[in-house]
């Protein structure tokens, strides 16, 4: 289906037409048409699947062809990250470019200055608003921000939201709102948290499954298991051996990410790193000189897993083995975007074989196991049973 055939805005269409947009992706095909004709929306669709454009378009094409109250605040995307926020802003850009919509994102990590400049947009009213739920939540408690004009509520990765505690923060934003209003949820799972969040607050909703449940196969995969000393030197190897433009280094601290992009300037290697104590400001640096290929090399914590958008990523590199299995496809899924070829490390320690058993058994077949170069000393076996260690019962002492 092509765009031109969902009855947009023209000025909206010109905005389409500049970015290159042709053909709808299943989640914007299905989602579309129930948000321009009014209905709620609950959504299971991961990052590139074409989720953003899905509700960007017909929000704004109702905003334009529909009355609202000027000077007011008329839509709130809500998302977990501020990377996710920038994300969805640069995409509200490009799209709204041709068009009088007016937008600000608000999230934390930013200087006195910038939160001046949110207090006077949500003060004065605004079309749009991309906020994370801390930093909205500040500038509610000022009393200055009146939502009562509010039409439509977007969560975007719902359940990252939740899984980061802010299921309270939600609720109060929400409470701010008037009860009439059109809700879009999007979610890349669907546990329990989610399913009562949506009955909180959804009305007869639409549901949509666009979820991809395995990662794309043009993704290479494969796993070294290893000792927890030998990965810093296994990854100084592997980046040696091969060519590539574009690194993504996952680790699950930002006490790892500090010392493995340390290990890595030493080395020499065009590193950097994006992890929460780095200020805002820093981070869009880092993650602009990963994007136009100034640093070939990036090292971070899951706050990127799901928020980062590039789709020339040639390899990334599981440092620790993701919590669950969906950490993992998100991860991985950062390379091979837009139906390129893309690889996937994972180092699996001896400590975290069962987490990566599951992981296996979620993708539904066994991940290539590499054997480490012999340089590097013993490795734990390959292919032993990973099985969780049990945990000895207490019975007390003896007599």
């Amino acid at each position: 289906m092509n765009f031109d055939e969902f009855g947009f805005d023209d000025d909206l269409m010109d905005g389409i037409d500049a970015m290159g947009y042709h053909t709808a992706t299943p989640v914007q095909e299905q989602v579309i048409p129930y948000i321009i004709a009014g209905r709620d929306i609950i959504a299971a669709a991961q990052t590139g699947t074409g989720k953003t454009a899905a509700f960007l378009l017909p929000v704004i094409h109702n905003l334009l062809t529909k009355s609202h109250e000027a000077h007011k605040i008329n839509a709130m995307i809500i998302v977990p990250t501020r990377e996710l926020a920038v994300q969805i802003s640069q995409a509200l850009e490009g799209i709204s470019y041709y068009t009088s919509i007016s937008f600000i994102s608000v999230y934390g990590g930013t200087g006195g200055a910038l939160f001046a400049n949110e207090k006077k947009a949500l003060s004065s009213g605004v079309d749009i608003v991309i906020c994370t739920p801390g930093r909205m939540i500040s500038h509610l408690n000022m009393g200055y921000v009146n939502l009562d004009s509010l039409s439509y509520l977007i969560l975007d990765e719902a359940d990252r939201m939740l899984d980061m505690g802010f299921f309270d923060d939600i609720i109060k934003i929400i409470g701010y709102m008037p009860k009439h209003r059109q809700n879009l949820l999007f979610s890349a799972t669907m546990p329990p948290a989610i399913r009562k969040l949506a009955n909180s607050m959804l009305k007869n909703p639409a549901e949509i499954n666009i979820a991809i449940s395995k990662p794309p196969e043009q993704i290479k995969q494969e796993a070294f298991i290893v000792y927890e000393a030998q990965k810093i030197p296994l990854v100084k190897y592997v980046l040696q051996q091969s060519h590539f433009d574009s690194v993504l280094v996952f680790c699950s601290s930002k006490l790892s990410v500090k010392k493995l992009c340390e290990e890595l300037k030493r080395a020499r290697f065009s590193v950097d790193q994006i992890q929460s104590d780095l200020e805002q400001e820093k981070r869009e640096q880092v993650l602009l000189d990963f994007k136009s290929k100034k640093t070939k090399i990036l090292v971070a914590t899951d706050i990127l897993s799901r928020g980062i958008d590039i789709e020339d990523i040639d390899l990334v590199i599981n440092f620790d083995v993701p919590h669950d299995g969906e950490d993992y496809i998100h991860r991985i899924g950062r390379t091979a975007r837009a139906q390129t070829k893309g690889t996937a490390y994972t180092f699996v320690s001896e400590k975290e074989q069962y987490k990566f058993e599951k992981i296996e058994k979620l993708l539904g077949h066994p991940v290539t196991k590499v054997p480490i170069p012999e340089q590097f000393g013993e490795a734990p076996p390959i292919g032993q049973s990973f099985s969780k260690p049990k945990k000895k019962k207490y019975k007390g002492l003896r007599k």
